[in-house]
């Protein structure tokens, strides 16, 4: 299958490094989706039992049975197929191209309700054509909910969800429009994130757009990444990511690191040790949690020193919410790396297996990044020239 865009547009067309890092954010992202849906939930000990070792690349679900095993979640994950971190994101980048500005709490309702709710797409986890809302789980269902059925003023709407990563696993266009601004990135993504999550499921869709913008710019690095994403963060989150990212800078290799990593995230998450055990205090609204998957997708990418490919496969490997936790390392080793970061074998694979276009994604986030910035700049000069006139500075 061609990676080329399915609109007539070459996927090399235009390209420069906004182009080559937007592309490298939104493929890698997808790819560690579909390399970490067929681990998500499982322990590391059982995901080596069930494939016979580490996961190093596309394998078939974890139940053979899949569409039965779990009534609640009967969805073909493995086989490369990508799940609904990768939806959400593309349906958030279709937003950004009919808005073309920045979006907020209102564009959520506006334009991604409809997203999910007005348009038949292919869903390779059911196999067929239907509406995304029809996949995505409870917490995202709530957009609709609220927005559409209850009318909920969409900056409040979030307050009541179950506090996850809902927001967070498809914040990465947010950074790449606001590249090289992790400031801007961290605003916007709060402001939108509002209409979906409120607590630290709010502020970690805050965090990973910030880390993905930093990421945007030229010279950053891991430690550039993970420096702006304590500076920014707040509470639980913020302690989080420094326990787990501390104890990330003195491993070698995701391999291992497992046990070590779990152990200094574990006081700032209300998830079991077995997944999808729940107890009572589970995803509950707190100043002192974090979601796990933010701080544990900075400490692989910082174990792994930015290579894209082992990122994503400490994310796979380690399970639990695998997909999310490898997505959003993609989604910044990606945007550290470019295009050429993402080994183009998965790419290939995973765009046949799901049927989708993972390159014209990134490319056509670029061209809404650069009129963004666009309006953004002359605005900036409007207001300096009124500031100063204001001040008496005019010459």
């Amino acid at each position: 299958m061609s990676t080329a865009g399915r609109e007539g547009t070459p996927a090399s067309a235009g390209e420069g490094t906004l182009e080559d890092k937007a592309v490298g954010c939104v493929a890698g992202a997808a790819v560690g989706d579909a390399l970490g849906g067929a681990t998500e939930g499982w322990t590391p000990e059982q995901i080596h039992e069930r494939y016979g070792g580490y996961v190093e690349g596309l394998v078939p679900p974890y139940f053979e049975d899949w569409r039965n095993a779990r009534p609640i979640a009967p969805y073909h994950k493995g086989d490369g197929h990508i799940t609904d971190d990768t939806l959400m994101t593309h349906a958030l980048i279709r937003v950004y191209e009919r808005v073309g500005g920045h979006l907020d709490a209102y564009a959520a309702a506006e334009h991604l309700v409809p997203e999910m709710m007005g348009e038949k797409r292919w869903i390779p986890e059911l196999e067929a054509e239907t509406l995304l809302l029809q996949r995505v789980f409870l917490a995202e269902k709530w957009l609709v909910l609220r927005l559409h059925y209850g009318h909920a003023d969409p900056r409040e709407a979030g307050v009541g969800n179950i506090v996850n990563c809902g927001a967070a696993m498809y914040m990465a266009p947010v950074g790449v429009v606001n590249a090289a601004d992790p400031d801007a990135a961290y605003a916007e993504a709060i402001e939108l994130a509002g209409a979906h999550q409120s607590s630290y499921g709010r502020e970690a869709a805050g965090v990973l757009a910030a880390a993905v913008a930093e990421a945007m710019r030229p010279g950053a690095t891991p430690d550039s990444v993970v420096a702006a994403c304590l500076r920014l963060a707040r509470d639980g989150t913020k302690a989080a990511i420094d326990a787990v990212c501390s104890v990330a800078r003195g491993l070698g290799h995701w391999d291992g690191s497992f046990e070590t990593l779990r152990a200094a995230m574990k006081p700032y998450d209300t998830v079991a040790d077995t997944y999808r055990d729940q107890g009572l205090g589970a995803r509950r609204p707190s100043r002192l949690h974090s979601i796990e998957e933010l701080p544990l997708a900075l400490a692989f990418l910082l174990i792994a020193k930015g290579d894209y490919r082992d990122t994503v496969l400490g994310g796979v490997n380690y399970g639990r919410d695998a997909d999310s936790i490898a997505s959003m390392g993609g989604a910044v080793a990606g945007a550290l790396g470019g295009r050429e970061a993402v080994p183009a074998d998965w790419v290939e694979q995973i765009s046949t297996a799901s049927r989708i276009d993972l390159l014209t994604p990134g490319l056509s986030l670029a061209r809404v990044a650069r009129r963004i910035h666009g309006a953004d700049l002359e605005r900036r000069r409007a207001h300096e020239s009124a500031f100063a006139a204001l001040a008496g500075d005019a010459g």
